[in-house]
């Protein structure tokens, strides 16, 4: 008697591959302000020399240490919710989920307190804090959406509203890319251009977030 054994296809091998492209490329996208958040807690718990840059860091640290290991832990485990075969296990996407909800929520209610109550560092005014505020209330009402798409069993608004909320978190690796530009055309420390492409990039990632969103639905990009 023979015995047939099934072989993954090129095309199945591939395909499983390309699924943790995505998170290895939101990791790489994060990793810069995850390493300078990293510095900032050594900076903290090592007792560093106050400077004009880390005055208001050194002189209330629990919202920035808050902040740091919240979006951190969102940000790297959030990523592997994009991988549809760890999303498939219920067990894997339900502990990430209870992790990434309170994860979540401290992110952008830490990074709204400090957009409140911190001082402007140079090159920064009201206008950016105005910014960091809606899109910090933008991340807490996707969550928040999220939770009652979830407590309804609607999976699919469930994962499109935490795909909006994890496009907000990391839009800091994304504005490490554009204020290259910014800076060596505008120069450091110039207020107007400086805001401008922070707003940017948070609507680069929302578009992106949106992109994904239409493709799952099945919907056209070109759609409207």
């Amino acid at each position: 008697m023979t015995t047939s054994i099934a072989r993954p296809t090129a095309g199945g091998i591939t395909g499983t591959r390309r699924q943790w492209l995505v998170p290895a490329g939101l990791i790489l996208l994060t990793l810069i302000p995850i390493l300078a958040g990293e510095v900032r807690l050594h900076e903290i718990a090592s007792g560093a020399v106050e400077t004009a840059k880390n005055a208001r860091f050194l002189e209330s640290p629990i919202p920035v240490v808050t902040h740091i290991v919240s979006v951190t832990i969102f940000s790297i485990l959030g990523a592997f919710q994009f991988v549809s075969a760890l999303r498939r296990r219920r067990s894997w996407h339900r502990i990430a989920g209870r992790i990434l909800i309170p994860a979540g929520l401290l992110t952008a209610l830490s990074g709204m307190w400090m957009a409140a109550f911190y001082p402007h560092p140079a090159g920064e005014g009201l206008s950016l804090s105005i910014i960091r505020l809606a899109f910090g209330a933008a991340m807490v009402a996707s969550i928040a959406f999220g939770i009652r798409a979830i407590v309804k069993r609607d999976f699919p608004s469930h994962g499109e509203w935490m795909t909006r909320a994890y496009a907000i978190a990391v839009a800091a690796g994304t504005q490490a890319i554009v204020l290259i530009p910014e800076t060596i055309v505008f120069g450091p420390g110039n207020e107007l251009p400086r805001t401008t492409f922070m707003a940017a990039a948070w609507v680069i990632n929302l578009t992106i977030a949106e992109l994904v969103v239409r493709r799952r639905r099945g919907i056209p990009a070109a759609t409207r």
